[in-house]
């Protein structure tokens, strides 16, 4: 990154020098190829001066080698001496920096590339069996191979924008700039207005009475739990204070975006029917009082009349209220109130937030992570986080303006929600760069008017902190990694309307696949826990009625402790103590231990009373395991006339604990590591996966492992996107070829929470599996890929 601010820095001399050269002849007319001509062997001319020969250190697999590259002869002689060393031909070689993960190209600069160098086999990656299947692998699966090979985050292997980019964005800022001079007739006045429109708004979040307002109306003993399962099944089950902080502020934000409501056109007042908008009215003094100057008015569809065989002609009125206070209560709007809602409760709960108006129309949030160590994009229409090029690359909007404001000033973040800055400048006409710059700073120092010394320091240092990051994010190449979706907000006529739907086919934030841990030690041990239950009553010669009465009794039981806070749960249940048998009663206890719960049978009336024995974030994790579990045996037994001999589920000797990698998933609520946490309200969802798509299960630490058997389980709904035919594969870490172990085609789920059961016939000893679902039931209707559960057994 220092290489790259310091060759920006570098371009930008030359920019400035060669537009200088312009004005001076007064001559408008820009040529781009002769400046970049010019540019180009500028700098060839500088670094021929510096290239010299050099040591670089290629490791491939377990060996290390070492080359003298001569950094004038280029990339593709470097690619020919490590072909001469490994035999890997240039065609399959990718070539990184170890540590870091960068990819080196026939852009990098061979003179100040790290010379530790890693080289990955495309085919070897890929495998025999992979290649077979047809899928082609994009750069972005490769890069994500490559990520589960150096243990990084994918968001680590990056590829800067090279110089001729760099150059050419550069001198198109200079173009938009010249000619903003020209084109710009305002004194700035407007932009100021627009802005100073807004500064007294967010006053209002600071008023004692409007924050207490806000806490009132929060659950935060649910968003407290939430956040903790969420944290914990990343495997944080004690986090920093900043990493609680930062998983609330998600947590709030997806609580948020479920209890508002947006609003197209209101319903009816008197008959509850659909509305449609007949002009604006005057506000009331009732409607004033909490800044709902602009009224709109509705009055019923006609269609909506007849229908109920019946005239409507009340009036609805819609005031487009702007204090938070009066929002907390009608809990409704569009994305002004939305944001305005929002942004009261971020500073309410304590963050320090600021509200983001963008001038073409839309409002969102702002809050600084002390996770991050920045300020981070919150969309609360949406539900999107920490992804501030959605407006840009997913609704296809074309920015000019966007500017944070808090009760500490305003702030010029455009930057931070574009790639395209040439181009957004030259749609920025209100007022010159150097006018937007002189009203945000007198407008900032209005705002820390009477501020002490200290916290004038530590605002301006951020201040500069942020500016740097501002630069230095606009000139990052875009992660093609990351599909960002269309306005999900608003009715689907009025987006289209806005041109705002975005250009691609996904509906949801879709990423490719960091390597995740599956934290579900839980999962595999209630399952054996539940297993020596049910075999336990079998072996009693239980009742079919006396084996489903034991589970229910537990399962209420269990739900009257979900009910409760998670940090005081107690229950119990009755389950006449003394016509139990002692191993059933070591039974019972064993699966409670699993859920982190205790038994106590009270001396005096023989309950069995149940309380928390660890953890209270354990038991809110594996609470809902349990409950799907007895749900799914009771379901699978209801019907017969007697109990089998053995149950098909659970099983014991389910794998647990190690790492996923995919091809894809969508986020937040589908990510991998969702496929094996055992319960049925999550699933992994691959948004681009019904073509082909992949999941590579590691078993943990040196752990070597026979499959005896796997299961999927069905998703909740799309029965279209259900696997249809599937390749498991093995091979050992380390190892070069994939073994197919099982192959199957069309299967069809009959049923969504379907368990279907695979016995594995080829034996292979391995520690890494690899599943290749190569169809899904429906592509044509579908693009996406979706299972609610796997299961892996060994012996």
């Amino acid at each position: 990154m220092e290489r790259l601010q310091a060759r920006v820095e570098e371009l930008k001399k030359q920019l400035g020098k060669h537009f200088r050269e312009k004005t001076e002849s007064h001559c408008i007319h820009f040529c781009s190829s002769k400046f970049l001509q010019r540019s180009k062997a500028s700098f060839a001319a500088v670094e021929e001066e510096l290239m010299v020969a050099r040591n670089l250190f290629v490791r491939h697999g377990d060996t290390q080698f070492s080359i003298e590259c001569d950094t004038d002869l280029g990339f593709e002689v470097l690619q020919y001496q490590i072909f001469s060393v490994t035999s890997v031909p240039p065609e399959d070689q990718k070539i990184l920096v170890e540590n870091g993960g960068v990819a080196v190209s026939d852009e990098s600069d061979l003179e100040w590339i790290s010379e530790n160098l890693l080289l990955v086999s495309i085919q070897d990656g890929m495998g025999e069996s992979s290649r077979a299947t047809n899928v082609d692998k994009s750069d972005e699966e490769l890069a994500r191979m490559l990520q589960w090979t150096l243990k990084l985050p994918v968001a680590s292997i990056k590829v800067e924008k090279s110089d001729e980019e760099l150059a050419r964005m550069l001198q198109a800022e200079e173009e938009a700039l010249m000619f903003q001079q020209y084109a710009v007739k305002s004194d700035g006045r407007e932009f100021e207005q627009r802005i100073r429109a807004y500064v007294q708004q967010v006053l209002m979040y600071e008023d004692p009475v409007r924050q207490d307002a806000a806490k009132k109306t929060v659950p935060l003993d649910e968003i407290e739990e939430k956040t903790s399962v969420a944290l914990a099944k990343e495997g944080i089950f004690k986090p920093s204070k900043n990493e609680l902080d930062h998983a609330i502020l998600l947590q709030l934000l997806f609580w948020f975006k479920q209890s508002f409501r947006w609003v197209n056109s209101p319903s009816c007042e008197k008959c509850g029917g659909e509305t449609m908008n007949i002009g604006m009215g005057s506000a009331e003094q009732s409607e004033i009082k909490f800044g709902g100057h602009r009224v709109e008015i509705y009055r019923p569809l006609l269609l909506g009349m007849l229908a109920r065989c019946k005239m409507c002609s009340s009036i609805t009125r819609f005031p487009r209220y702007n204090d938070p206070l009066k929002l907390l209560e009608t809990r409704r709007g569009r994305c002004g109130e939305w944001a305005n809602c929002f942004t009261l409760y971020c500073r309410a709960l304590g963050y320090e937030a600021r509200l983001v108006q963008d001038f073409t129309d839309h409002v969102w949030t702002e809050c600084f992570s002390q996770s991050l160590g920045r300020w981070m994009h919150l969309d609360p229409c949406d539900g999107v986080y920490d992804n501030p090029l959605l407006y840009e690359k997913g609704w296809n909007k074309k920015l000019n303006y966007t500017i944070a404001i808090a009760k500490d000033g305003v702030y010029d973040v455009t930057k931070r929600y574009t790639r395209k800055w040439h181009e957004v400048l030259s749609r920025r006409s209100l007022a010159t760069e150097t006018n937007v710059a002189a009203i945000l700073s007198l407008i900032r120092k209005e705002c820390r008017n009477g501020y002490s010394v200290e916290l004038l320091i530590m605002l301006e240092d951020r201040d500069k902190k942020e500016a740097e990051e501002l630069e230095r994010e606009v000139y990052c190449q875009l992660d093609a990694s990351i599909s960002l979706p269309g306005r999900q907000s608003g009715a689907i006529e009025w987006r289209r309307e806005r041109l705002e739907c975005g250009s691609s086919d996904s509906n949801s934030l879709n990423s490719s696949c960091p390597k995740r841990l599956c934290v579900d030690v839980h999962v595999t041990e209630i399952c054996t826990a539940m297993t020596k239950l049910c075999s336990q009553m079998l072996t009693e010669n239980f009742s079919l009625a006396n084996f489903v009465g034991v589970l229910e009794t537990i399962e209420r039981m269990m739900k009257d402790l979900k009910s409760k806070s998670f940090r005081n749960r107690k229950s119990f249940m009755e389950l006449k103590g003394s016509q139990i048998s002692n191993e059933m009663i070591l039974c019972i206890e064993s699966l409670l231990l699993a859920t982190s719960l205790k038994l106590e049978i009270g001396v005096d009336d023989g309950k069995f009373y149940v309380s928390l024995s660890a953890d209270p974030v354990q038991t809110s994790i594996a609470l809902p395991v349990i409950l799907d579990v007895i749900n799914e045996i009771i379901d699978n037994i209801k019907g017969k006339n007697a109990l089998p001999k053995v149950l098909q589920f659970p099983k014991p000797n389910r794998l647990c604990s190690g790492s996923v990698l995919a091809s894809g998933e969508e986020l937040p609520s589908g990510i991998a590591a969702s496929a094996f946490d055992g319960t049925f309200s999550t699933k992994w969802e691959e948004p681009n996966g019904a073509k082909g798509c992949w999941l590579i299960y590691e078993v943990p630490g040196e752990q070597m492992c026979e499959l005896q058997s796997y299961d999927f389980v069905s998703a909740n709904d799309a029965p279209e996107r259900d696997p249809m035919d599937w390749i498991l594969e093995a091979k050992q870490v380390g190892g070069s070829t994939w073994i197919p172990l099982d192959e199957q085609k069309s299967q069809i789920f009959d049923r969504r929470f379907q368990r279907k059961a695979f016995t594995v016939k080829m034996k292979f000893k391995s520690n890494l599996f690899r599943f290749n679902f190569l169809a899904v039931k429906d592509g044509k209707a579908n693009g996406r890929f979706q299972i609610g559960g796997i299961n892996l057994y060994a012996y």
